[in-house]
């Protein structure tokens, strides 16, 4: 896995799902992340090749609930993010994906109660013992890359403190968001403090915030000299943001998405909970299609909402043939 100058798709819980990740990568995404997966539920999945749909999936065993899905296309641009507290527990849960991946990232940035309450996510980022205990755990016994993505401390001269940390640990790339963990999405990325970090590593950052346009990925690169960008938010709206031609509209987009979700029969929730995210920037939930969309219980009411229903049908009737050969 290459760092330098690539646009990366940053994980997202509930959207950075396999359609979204291909949809981002079919409009120019170098490196797609998945969403946070937390190692605890992750070592109680098996792997399993899922030939109706031609895909990877690591199901909870004793269910049929896919924790986490991929497939040979995105082998080399997919990124497995997993929320961890412990470092034998982090390598058990990597060692089961490692090789269906191109590296494994361990998430330190994410404020969420959920993640913050198991000392996880940005938890972490009080405990350089702890980071550097599984990072170097995964480095040593791992044969992809190892990264790991944090906020931004009290003090920018803290957060160097701890990148530097970080780079000692033999990590191949550091992922910066220029924002603390009290900041809310509104507040302004410090795009100077994430200059900061690149200026102190030698190691590839990869700097994250504020980054809407695509004009924004070489804005933020000079700003901050990092090697390469990752957008969250901007690439959720309208994920053609990464095509250096320029955006399509954004309905295009959700119908290509939509497709996706098809193609790769993506958990209902999953794809739901993306399109609400998609309408409510642009339009809002109380209109006609949000409406459809929070009543729609299965991607087929999805494709007739969308006009997929064609579409739909020739996916159905495709894995009926495969079941059927087998």
């Amino acid at each position: 896995m290459e760092y330098h100058n690539k646009l990366v798709l940053a994980p997202m819980v509930r959207v950075g799902t396999l359609p979204f990740r291909l949809l981002a990568a079919q409009y120019g995404a170098d490196i797609t992340y998945g969403e946070e997966i937390i190692d605890r539920k992750f070592l109680k999945c098996e792997r399993r090749v899922n030939e109706y749909i031609g895909s990877t999936d690591f199901v909870e065993k004793g269910t049929d609930n896919v924790v986490f899905r991929t497939c040979h296309q995105e082998r080399n641009q997919v990124v497995f993010q997993m929320g961890t507290s412990d470092a034998v527990r982090a390598l058990n849960a990597a060692k089961i994906v490692c090789k269906d991946v191109a590296s494994v990232d361990i998430n330190m940035g994410c404020p969420k109660s959920f993640s913050v309450s198991g000392g996880m996510g940005a938890a972490l980022l009080a405990k350089p013992e702890l980071i550097h205990d599984i990072l170097t755990t995964l480095k040593r016994n791992l044969d992809v890359p190892v990264t790991c993505k944090i906020r931004l401390l009290k003090s920018s001269q803290d957060t160097v403190e701890l990148a530097r940390r970080i780079e000692k640990t033999g990590v191949s790339a550091l992922a910066v968001h220029g924002r603390k963990v009290a900041d809310r999405p509104r507040d302004p990325a410090k795009w100077s403090e994430i200059a900061d970090v690149v200026s102190a590593l030698s190691i590839p950052v990869i700097a994250n915030g504020d980054v809407f346009e695509h004009d924004d990925f070489q804005r933020i690169k000079s700003a901050t000299g990092a090697s390469s960008v990752m957008v969250a938010r901007g690439a959720l709206w309208n994920a053609s943001m990464f095509s250096p031609g320029g955006k399509l509209h954004w309905e295009d987009v959700k119908r290509e998405y939509v497709r996706k979700s098809i193609l790769w029969d993506n958990d209902i929730k999953s794809t739901k909970h993306t399109l609400k995210e998609i309408i409510m920037h642009y339009s809002c939930l109380e209109l006609p299609e949000g409406k459809a969309v929070i009543k729609s219980e299965t991607l087929a009411d999805l494709a007739k909402l969308y006009g997929e229903e064609k579409y739909y049908q020739f996916v159905s009737d495709n894995r009926s043939l495969v079941n059927g050969s087998r």
